[in-house]
């Protein structure tokens, strides 16, 4: 990958996807939602640190895994794609607990962080 080049809508999707799966398959969101919410002023600058530490990070993700991260982190607007993903599938979730549960929807705690922090 070309370190000019932008990151195309196929790969930015690709990775948010993935990123969003499995931090919901952990159960994670309002940890993931907070700490990408705390962290949101930082983004472009991790996005730099990745590309001075790329070397380093190399013993654990390919070159080109460092690179489309590097060019994910350098627009917020990719954060918001991923936050809403997370929120997405919790809803998701939610709905489908709910259904099996047989219990009227109630709002969980990813739904009350998201509200908080609207």
């Amino acid at each position: 990958m070309d370190w000019n080049a932008d990151l195309t809508p196929e790969d930015r999707d690709a990775i948010i996807e993935r990123a969003a799966q499995e931090i919901a398959r952990r159960r994670l969101e309002v940890p993931g939602i907070l700490f990408l919410e705390l962290h949101r002023p930082f983004t472009f600058l991790a996005s730099q640190a990745l590309i001075v530490f790329g070397p380093l990070l190399a013993a654990f993700l390919r070159p080109d895994q460092v690179q489309r991260l590097s060019k994910l982190l350098e627009d917020r607007s990719n954060l918001d794609r991923l936050i809403n993903r997370i929120e997405e599938l919790a809803a998701e979730r939610r709905d489908a607990d709910a259904a099996t549960s047989g219990r009227p929807d109630s709002a969980t705690s990813a739904d009350q962080a998201h509200h908080a922090r609207q």
